[in-house]
């Protein structure tokens, strides 16, 4: 066999393959064998038709374009080994010669990973914000910690904001009740804005047995209009938060006295933002290596992708009794805004792959079985399944390789972050140890192949 490649641009080659017809042969006789199973030749068993009684039955032609079919994907495979180039999608593929006795001549065009010179991770500074737990923000934890044990008091006085009121509510639109715009008996905390606009102001003021007319703007497939509520509060009950003491870390807590209570929350802040500095890390990591260095992306990837998630938004819209621009208009999005920055999107995360893969590659990494198990129970967590059942879909839907590739591009990210220098706005060294997120975190993945 002899081959040839021809770069046609930095993320597309071009394979010529030239197959003489002896190393053809054991193909050709492979096929003979195959097409000899398939048919029924009286007198003779199934697989033990001679090849002239096939020649004579069905033509030779038949096995030929077996054969054919057998050899372009083997004669392919060895040209993309012998060439060292990393393959990431489909070939197209163009026999240009292939008659009985000649041999076999055929081009392959194919999307490649660009050539990706990486810099000494070691000459690379990462600035991340600092940690840091103040007063106020345990304050703030345990503010909403007393909030979740606070009770409601049933008082007799105009309702205000951060009471809850039972109200019913009628919302008309042309005179006409809108679907779902009626409410009965809701408990509802006044200042949320959590139901129609223009109901907390209508209800600040009001007693128990009061009600109040509005005009409530709407939104949805009614946005521009504007509907006219009608709102009757039932009740009025304040909400009443228990007193920051021990015996209020008692009832909220294992712990005996405030000040335990308050040390725990500012450990565990710590503990948060520790990790939320690693994530920031990791990304401006990644940020910084993009914009140092050119990394081409496939075209044909990047509209492949663009399609797939174009079709995925149309399905979720239409779901949804609507098409895919409306629903972007009730987001304050158009469809050519959202088709930019979804291809925006893609390209970049395509950059990010190929950059973690040349690290992998470069690097030699591999995944140790209890890496791979780490990040398959880390994915099924996040996608709320088991980690068995994650792993026969993974086996059901031949992804396999795929969440191989992509726990090594976590692992890579996670190499690179260990030699580079990361220091906080102040300058101080950061030490990343305790704050390390999953592999699975690193970037979404597009499906190359």
């Amino acid at each position: 066999m002899k081959s040839a490649v021809e770069t046609l641009s930095p993320t597309r080659v071009k394979f010529t393959v030239e197959v003489g017809f002896d190393e053809l042969q054991p193909t050709v006789a492979a096929a003979y064998r195959k097409v000899a199973e398939q048919v029924r030749v009286p007198g003779f068993r199934p697989g033990k038709v001679p090849p002239p009684i096939i020649d004579r039955r069905i033509g030779r032609g038949v096995v030929l374009e077996q054969a054919l079919n057998d050899a372009i994907p083997q004669f392919y495979g060895q040209a993309v080994d012998e060439a060292a180039v990393a393959v990431i999608s489909q070939p197209e593929i163009e026999v240009t010669n292939f008659a009985d006795g000649e041999g076999l001549t055929f081009t392959a065009e194919v999307d490649v990973r660009p050539t990706i010179e990486l810099p000494d991770p070691e000459s690379i500074t990462v600035t991340v914000d600092p940690v840091t737990v103040s007063d106020a923000d345990v304050d703030a934890e345990l503010a909403a910690l007393a909030d979740r044990f606070a009770t409601l008091k049933p008082v007799d006085r105009p309702a205000r904001r951060g009471d809850f009121v039972t109200i019913d509510m009628t919302v008309r639109l042309d005179g006409e009740v809108l679907e779902d715009g009626t409410v009965t008996g809701a408990s509802y905390e006044v200042g949320s804005a959590q139901l129609v606009e223009g109901l907390d102001e209508a209800l600040e003021g009001l007693t128990a047995g009061q009600s109040a007319e509005f005009d409530a703007p709407l939104a949805g497939p009614y946005a521009g209009r504007t509907a006219r509520a009608e709102v009757t509060v039932r009740a009025v009950r304040e909400k009443q938060v228990p007193a920051l003491d021990d015996a209020f870390a008692q009832q909220a807590s294992e712990f005996d006295t405030l000040e335990e209570l308050r040390a725990h929350i500012r450990e565990r802040i710590g503990r948060t933002r520790r990790i939320q500095q690693h994530v920031q890390a990791r990304e401006r990591l990644l940020q910084t290596l993009l914009d140092s260095l050119d990394i081409p992306v496939p075209e044909r990837i990047v509209d492949a992708e663009v399609r797939s998630r174009a079709e995925q938004l149309r399905r979720y819209a239409e779901a949804r009794g609507m098409d895919a621009e409306g629903l972007l208009a009730q987001q304050g999005e158009s469809l050519h805004d959202h088709e930019a920055h979804v291809r925006a999107d893609v390209e970049r995360e395509l950059r990010v792959q190929f950059l973690l893969d040349t690290v992998v590659a470069r690097e030699q990494l591999q995944l140790q079985e209890a890496e791979l198990t780490d990040y398959l129970i880390q994915r099924a967590t996040r996608l709320g399944v088991s980690p068995d059942d994650y792993a026969n879909q993974l086996v059901r839907t031949n992804t396999v390789p795929l969440a191989v590739a992509d726990a090594l591009r976590g692992k890579a990210l996670t190499y690179l972050l260990q030699r580079v220098r990361v220091v906080d706005t102040t300058g101080a060294p950061v030490n990343l140890e305790g704050g390390s997120t999953p592999a699975a975190e690193a970037e979404p993945a597009v499906s190359e192949a």
